[in-house]
């Protein structure tokens, strides 16, 4: 079993972008998108990006490439717990329609509405009644975000059945991805075809015209950061500001001026 692994993580590596080609064009991605977010606040403009997918897909991965180089005050990650009690009561889509995006903001969704067509309707969690009732609204739900000015881009990372195994059985080996690993991870993983026709079903219902759903490799996390980024560079409309001056630093007053009362400091040991 263990010789199955290894020939498996070593096939995974060998397909796997070169770390050094994924750098450097993900340093590229990252300036435009420092210039979409500049534009993005100029204009006022509202983005709502959907990211779903099974467990293991990268969601996660692609969300922390997109974002660590951009204002989180403006790129704002939504990644809802599970609903209380007051929730469970109210409107299926009123918990998500608080965190909207207002303008000059992007956010971007870790899981969203589509819980109910994926990981409530597969464990049970909701009747099937309320999935067909989800289903027959989404569309108009979203028409009416698209509407008032909002835009809406919806990925689905797709990943195989031998490589989700190989990154959940990572989760439990490795200590610094145990927290990636959930019960409900545990129970959805026997449910493979269960998932499959939930998501089929979602995308016939819920694949609009104003809203449609774009579909992302995730074999290769590298590659599919990449891809998503580009993408919804190309989607969102945004072009480069340029500053009347260039920008430099002043000089700087003459240090020495001033000194510190003689306080003892709590410095932290350096142990490295």
């Amino acid at each position: 079993m263990a010789g199955k692994s290894d020939k498996s993580k070593g096939e995974t590596e060998a397909l796997r972008m070169p770390r050094k080609a994924y750098e450097a064009e993900l340093k590229r991605l990252h300036v435009e998108l420092v210039k979409m977010q500049r534009w993005v606040v100029q204009q006022g403009m509202k983005v709502c990006i959907v990211f779903e997918g099974r467990d293991g897909a990268g969601k996660g991965g692609v969300i922390k490439a997109l974002t660590e180089r951009t204002s989180s005050r403006i790129f704002r990650t939504v990644a809802l717990p599970t609903p209380t009690e007051r929730e469970k009561s109210q409107m299926y889509v009123q918990r998500y329609i608080t965190h909207f995006p207002a303008g000059g903001e992007v956010v971007i969704f870790d899981r969203s509405w589509y819980n109910r067509a994926g990981v409530e309707r597969v464990m049970g969690f909701c009747s099937e009644a309320e999935v067909q009732k989800f289903l027959a609204v989404t569309p108009l739900f979203e028409r009416a975000m698209v509407e008032s000015g909002i835009i809406l881009l919806k990925y689905w990372l797709e990943v195989g059945p031998e490589e989700q195994e190989r990154r959940l059985e990572d989760r439990i080996h490795d200590g610094r991805k145990t927290w990636k690993l959930s019960p409900m991870d545990i129970k959805s993983f026997s449910r493979w075809d269960d998932y499959t026709r939930a998501r089929d079903e979602m995308f016939a219902a819920t694949d609009s015209e104003w809203a449609p759903w774009y579909v992302a490799r995730s074999e290769d996390k590298r590659r599919v950061r990449l891809n998503v980024i580009q993408h919804i560079l190309d989607q969102v409309p945004y072009q480069e500001i340029r500053d009347e001056k260039p920008v430099k630093l002043p000089k700087r007053g003459k240090l020495g001026k001033y000194k510190s009362p003689e306080y003892d400091f709590r410095y932290i040991a350096e142990k490295y």
